[in-house]
């Protein structure tokens, strides 16, 4: 996720609009995407594999083969080689799915042959070499930042940002189940630079979240934009995947070829 390292300077909705303006104009994808039969969903920081939960069923009930990885969190090399390492077990085309800080895992994985599309839910976009801090530091800080405690090199997030900011949206109950489980994440992964951007040369998805606390959704517009992105807005914070997981399943049958 990309609250680590946001300025605490608001700026207005004239800047946000100078940096849209900056981007390439985003475009829907004209030709088909390639079917796929595999989809792949990495999650992001302060989660498990548990997120995709409610997204998996509607996924299988397609047809697809569907694998969570289970993001180790403990470095961006070591997410990596997770991520790397459940692309090696598929069979064909694969859909590569991220939410939040996992979008810095698939824009370096995506180039891999096997990857048919690329989808970014709520997600960092980061492209080759670039500084993410200092791209997320344009726009407002998220209210979960001030809810980040570090402990020995790790970050959680205290239960009350986590269920204020992070799971806005989500029903309490599954909130705090989702609190329970949230991975302890090395502080050192939010600077962590990617050596590649998938987005270059793959079609990609992005679904918006406008309620989101945690990333600033003009920042997701403009990682949209800038990736010429087939795009969603969802009414849902930051947790989009679990509050919205029809429509973030939709999008992800989209990109694999199964729905217009």
């Amino acid at each position: 996720m990309l609250t680590n390292g946001f300025s605490k300077t608001v700026f207005g909705p004239a800047l946000a609009a100078a940096l849209m303006v900056a981007a390439p104009a985003a475009k829907a994808e004209t030709t088909a995407p390639v079917k796929a039969k595999n989809v792949i969903l990495v999650h992001g920081a302060w989660a498990d594999g548990s997120s995709w939960g409610e997204v998996i069923p509607r996924l299988q009930a397609a047809g697809l083969n569907v694998t969570a990885v289970q993001n180790p969190l403990s470095s961006l090399e070591d997410s990596v080689a997770a991520t790397r390492r459940a692309l090696a077990l598929q069979d064909g085309p694969t859909v590569i799915v991220a939410h939040s800080w996992g979008g810095t895992v698939i824009s370096e994985v995506g180039t891999d042959p096997k990857v048919s599309a690329l989808v970014y839910v709520a997600a960092r976009a980061p492209d080759a070499n670039e500084d993410f801090v200092a791209l997320s530091a344009k726009f407002p800080t998220g209210p979960v930042r001030a809810g980040i405690q570090v402990n020995d090199g790790y970050t959680q997030l205290s239960e009350d940002a986590f269920l204020k900011y992070f799971a806005n949206g989500v029903a309490p109950k599954q909130a705090k189940e989702l609190y329970a489980v949230q991975g302890s994440t090395a502080a050192s992964i939010f600077s962590g630079r990617t050596t590649q951007a998938a987005w270059h040369s793959k079609p990609s998805w992005y679904a918006v979240s406008k309620l989101d606390y945690t990333i600033n959704p003009d920042l997701e517009r403009f990682l949209a934009k800038r990736m010429n992105a087939t795009t969603v807005e969802l009414n849902a914070g930051h947790l989009s995947l679990v509050s919205h997981p029809k429509e973030v399943a939709d999008l992800i049958l989209q990109a694999a070829g199964y729905k217009k």
